[in-house]
């Protein structure tokens, strides 16, 4: 596995863990799906990396697309 996909992984764990740790009263002992708020930050956090630049939705765009300019930008059901 390459240390780029390493980290995402890792990443993905690590503020999974956090969520659940600070909002464990909404969790029961389940498995659950990372929220996709959560994997896009994840995402994010990993562009500038690759070189990347990520610019900020404008609220027109936003209204345009129907969703919230800090997202998520993807329904709860999409699989990437």
């Amino acid at each position: 596995h390459p240390s780029f996909v390493m980290s995402n992984s890792f990443t993905n764990q690590v503020l999974a863990q956090i969520e659940l740790f600070q909002n464990n009263a909404q969790y029961s002992c389940d498995v659950y799906v990372l929220p996709k708020l959560l994997d896009e930050k994840v995402a994010r956090l990993h562009l500038e990396r690759i070189g990347a630049k990520l610019t900020q939705m404008t609220d027109e765009q936003a209204a345009y697309l129907n969703v919230p300019v800090t997202g998520p930008y993807k329904p709860e059901h999409y699989r990437y």
